[in-house]
């Protein structure tokens, strides 16, 4: 990668989280950190108005906005592939999502790329099984709660086919073992616990804030899967 496209790189990176750190820069562009302080000031002498903040990182000044994003034929391939891997293995409502975002970036594209985006939409397949896809609109749900560090309440019926209402506080959603997961800690068991998605019948969101304040790492319960796959 040449350094003007590096450049424009590390601008979209930097759109696309709040605070991105030196190192993840670093780490992600394969760079040095001198490297990194060196192509931040240009975007800073380029107009672009990239601060810091000790501790969390740097960050693009509200208000700033670059527009359109273009894509390459390689990335909005693996959009395609990506939504239909959504269709298939997502709840209803987050399908719907993702395949509003894909119409955007269509829009976005050049006539050639939408005519070669065609051909592919129509010859790839994914076949699945239907176990796979949750039948309830559970997702959007669950990741705004762990966005927002709100606890949900849920109606569960668990292998054995005993219901029960759970108070939860989500941390991650993990897909292993052909399913859907949310980790969560649980007031009742008063312990974190793993929560088959197409195992919950009923969702409630009575808007109370995270109790616990001091959760582990999603990356904690990934270490420790029954299953490794």
């Amino acid at each position: 990668m040449n350094r003007l496209d590096r450049l424009f790189a590390i601008l979209v990176h930097l759109q696309s989280r709040k605070y991105v750190p030196a190192e993840k820069i670093s780490e992600k562009f394969e760079i040095s950190l001198r490297t990194v302080y060196r192509d931040v000031k240009a975007l800073v002498a380029s107009g672009i108005p990239v601060s810091h903040e000790a501790g969390k990182g740097y960050f693009i000044v509200s208000g700033f906005f670059l527009s359109p994003v273009s894509f390459t034929m390689e990335e909005t391939s693996a959009l395609l592939l990506m939504e239909k891997m959504v269709r298939a293995l997502a709840d209803q409502a987050t399908a719907t999502q993702y395949g509003s975002a894909m119409t955007k970036i269509r829009s976005v594209l050049k006539g050639s790329q939408q005519d070669l985006l065609e051909v592919l939409d129509a010859s790839t397949y994914l076949q699945f099984h239907e176990m796979w896809q949750l039948q309830e609109n559970f997702i959007p749900t669950v990741q705004n709660a762990i966005a927002h560090k709100k606890q949900l309440q849920i109606r569960y019926k668990d292998k054995s086919e005993q219901e029960s209402l759970r108070h939860i506080e989500p941390i991650g959603l993990i897909f292993y073992a052909f399913g859907w997961h949310v980790i969560a800690w649980c007031h009742l068991r008063t312990d974190y616990r793993d929560f088959k998605l197409n195992r919950v019948l009923q969702i409630k969101q009575p808007g109370t804030d995270f109790q616990k304040k001091d959760h582990l790492p999603i990356s904690h319960f990934m270490d420790q899967l029954p299953v490794n796959y």
